[in-house]
């Protein structure tokens, strides 16, 4: 004979002994139950927890990301100054002067005639343009001029700080220099290969429309020569 399963259930032959059984089993699978639904709650409550952890950190990592887009956008360098290169129109710069300097190559230091030069005998090998925070020589400053840049010099003593940063944002981000100078007799000046302006204030409207009007200028020399691939002298920060 197959023996059978015991019931789960205690028994016994006393009605109220059976009733006390009866109730502590009761009793018992009502704790089991109870317990079971409090630890599905802490599951819940943990899951719960999680994902709101979760949306915060997402949230916040979001909030961070957008923050840096727009502080790379609000922040970001202004970018250079593009002007048309081509040939001079000829138009009147009030101040502007005009000379008739030869393009031929020495070796040699040469005396100039304009302070700081515009044009003239150079030497053969062009300054890279940049931003020199020393004086650079102007033999090879001038056939940087040959080749259509615009030199900017100008008074350290006079033009530092806010004026010198400024005075950099006119700047294209090529065929330019821009130096100190010593011995102007204004605190900056523009030249280009035979035109020069002297300027006192780097807000003068007239800075624009020299460089549009000699940057690049096919009126150079050497319109079309690089501005790279001469020398770099002492003191060029970019």
């Amino acid at each position: 004979m197959t023996p059978t399963a015991p019931d789960d259930k205690r028994t016994s032959g006393n009605p109220a002994t059976q009733a006390k059984i009866n109730q502590s089993v009761k009793q018992q699978r009502e704790q089991k139950r109870q317990e079971k639904l409090a630890e599905y709650q802490k599951q819940l409550a943990k899951r719960r927890r999680s994902k709101l952890v979760w949306w915060v950190v997402g949230s916040a990592a979001a909030v961070i990301v957008i923050a840096a887009i727009v502080a790379s956008i609000v922040f970001a360098p202004k970018p250079a100054p593009t002007y048309q290169a081509g040939s001079s129109t000829g138009a009147e710069i009030d101040g502007v002067e005009t000379f008739q300097n030869v393009a031929t190559h020495t070796e040699d230091p040469v005396t100039y005639e304009q302070t700081p030069p515009a044009g003239g005998p150079h030497n053969p090998v062009w300054l890279n343009c940049g931003v020199y925070d020393q004086p650079v020589p102007n033999e090879n400053a001038v056939h940087a001029l040959e080749h259509g840049a615009i030199w900017v010099t100008y008074d350290a003593d006079k033009i530092k700080g806010d004026d010198l940063a400024k005075l950099k944002s006119y700047l294209p981000s090529t065929y330019a220099v821009l130096s100190p100078y010593k011995g102007l007799d204004s605190p900056f000046v523009l030249s280009a290969w035979n035109h020069q302006l002297k300027l006192d204030s780097v807000d003068d409207p007239r800075i624009t429309e020299f460089f549009t009007e000699y940057w690049r200028s096919q009126n150079a020399p050497e319109p079309t020569a690089l501005c790279t691939g001469g020398i770099d002298a002492p003191g060029k920060v970019s």
